[in-house]
């Protein structure tokens, strides 16, 4: 009979049949996404916490540091549909087809659920009160128009799905354009490093959707990767990472947010994600964990709902203990507790949606089942 241990291990140990596993990728969006934990929760313990208190210092620093986990995720995707793109021709239609298997399922589940709340709480609700106005902005929603244009979200986090689908649909494009398959791994790699500079140069002037850069990174740690040109590097992945955090909180603390806070992430994070890839690495052993791993494989369920848990934990918390600014000792002692609680819905909803809908995977013959149990 299987424990509950081995029950973990084969419901959250996923086969990618498109493409060869990173472990450490996984685990990278494990820690992505608990960044991303880190932004709600700061946001909704604010009224507990004592305004320009040591904790509501902290919770700020969170709060910035938590806005990297979408950068991190972009920078993963680009490595990941850029990869698989280039390594072989795929038809646009069935590459298409899958790209919206893999969001949709999960998307619409969740996109059900906060329609189903706005109608029960309108007070809550984002939609518009006037029939025709509710039918665009809903169908501008589902669409995930949010993010790239001004469109206000339903679901807080859907904005970042705009982003990932204009990447999504842009990348083959350009593989396919310019014959990029024939094309050396240092031309191509010299391209996107120009179509970087221009980028930060036009969105240094005029502004615009900088996130898009992000995708990036992860191209060139894929040529990299690749090319073999790098073999070995000193342990600079985990420095890099602190780096990111860093820049996070000191450019922020001193009001610059601006293009260059970009190009310093894109630097480091190029420079942790090609290092932690470099297999049999401190870095790589350090996400390769698989606690982390679990929560990145289910990571794309957690990033839809959490913030719905949240919201409700936080209610139900403000009933039996209301705001009274003072809760520096309880925004430590509550926090475990609370991502933990987030966790249930999110693995309730990749199990029974996302991983049979969307993650296409062979079914395990008896012999890999033992394997993903030994590992």
């Amino acid at each position: 009979m299987r424990s509950i241990t081995d029950w973990i291990k084969i419901t959250f140990e996923v086969a990618h049949a498109s493409h060869k596993t990173i472990r450490s990728m996984e685990g990278i969006r494990g820690f992505a996404v608990f960044l991303v934990f880190l932004v709600h929760y700061v946001t909704l313990i604010d009224p507990w916490l004592l305004q320009h208190s040591a904790a509501a210092q902290t919770a700020e620093h969170l709060r910035r540091i938590g806005n990297l986990g979408v950068d991190l995720f972009f920078v993963l995707s680009g490595f990941l549909i850029y990869g698989m793109l280039i390594e072989k021709p795929r038809p646009f239609k069935n590459y298409l087809a899958r790209r919206i298997q893999r969001i949709y399922p999960t998307f619409t589940v969740v996109f059900i659920i906060y329609l189903a709340l706005s109608m029960a709480f309108p007070a809550e609700s984002k939609i518009p009160g006037d029939l025709s106005d509710a039918a665009i902005f809903i169908g501008q929603n589902y669409l995930l128009l949010p993010g790239l244009f001004d469109v206000t979200p339903i679901i807080a986090v859907a904005w970042s799905l705009s982003y990932e689908f204009f990447y999504y649909l842009v990348i083959p494009i350009l593989i396919t354009a310019l014959c990029m398959r024939s094309w050396r791994s240092q031309y191509r790699l010299l391209f996107f490093l120009i179509v970087s500079v221009i980028g930060f140069g036009y969105f240094s002037l005029y502004g615009g959707p900088i996130g898009l850069l992000m995708f990036i990174p992860g191209i060139l740690v894929y040529e990299f990767l690749e090319s073999k040109s790098i073999r070995d590097l000193p342990p600079i992945g985990l420095p890099a990472l602190f780096l990111a955090i860093g820049v996070a909180v000191v450019l922020s603390d001193l009001g610059t947010n601006g293009w260059w806070k970009y190009a310093l992430l894109y630097i480091l994070f190029f420079v942790f994600c090609l290092e932690c890839f470099l297999f049999s690495r401190l870095t790589s052993r350090i996400f390769c964990s698989s606690p982390l791993r679990w929560l990145g494989n289910m990571s794309y369920s957690y990033y839809l709902i959490h913030g719905l848990s949240l919201k409700a934990i936080f209610l139900l918390l403000s009933k039996v203990y209301p705001p009274v600014q003072d809760g520096s000792l309880m925004f430590w002692m509550i926090l475990p507790p609370v991502f933990f609680l987030t966790l249930i819905p999110s693995a309730v909803l990749f199990i029974f949606i996302e991983k049979p809908y969307s993650l296409t995977s062979r079914p395990k013959s008896r012999l890999q089942e033992r394997k993903v149990l030994t590992a």
